[in-house]
């Protein structure tokens, strides 16, 4: 494990997107991830992978964050996801997006990085169609986003 910032943010989606992945599979409301369930699932991921605790507050920050903003962006990802519904795609490719779109839009990392992010994490863990589809998606919100001021395109920041 390099000790990068970069290696770090990759290990915090990953984790982040197992959680996250775990809470939509099991049909759990966003809205009953609090603090303290969502430092008991890094806490049960860090068990299994190695995930410093830097790496743990990102991916804390991230199943956080799309927690609380999962309407909007399930709302902004139906937009751009021609002829797929949210609840139809599959779950790891619609945590992946949510993962994304997030620090898109909220988090304040640049399209550029949330996207490479993204895909790598789909051809990890989504089936083959998956990183195509999931860049496909972001590229269209990164856009938006962009057009409206929201997203940039900073480098040096992941």
């Amino acid at each position: 494990m390099s000790g990068t910032p970069h290696a770090s943010r990759a290990q915090s989606r990953q984790a982040a997107l197992q959680v996250l992945y775990s809470v939509d599979v099991g049909r759990h409301a966003a809205e009953t991830f609090s603090s303290e369930t969502v430092d008991a699932a890094l806490a049960a991921v860090a068990a299994h992978f190695e995930l410093p605790e830097g790496a743990r507050a990102y991916a804390r920050e991230l199943v956080l964050g799309v927690a609380r903003h999962r309407d909007a962006i399930d709302r902004m990802l139906a937009g751009h996801a021609t002829n797929w519904r949210i609840e139809r795609m599959a779950a790891v490719d619609r945590n992946v997006l949510r993962v994304a779109a997030y620090e898109m839009g909220w988090a304040g990392v640049p399209s550029s990085v949330a996207i490479d992010e993204a895909v790598e994490l789909a051809r990890r863990f989504g089936a083959d169609p998956s990183p195509a589809f999931v860049n496909g998606v972001l590229d269209a919100v990164a856009r938006t986003l962009e057009a409206r001021g929201v997203a940039r395109d900073a480098v040096g920041v992941s």
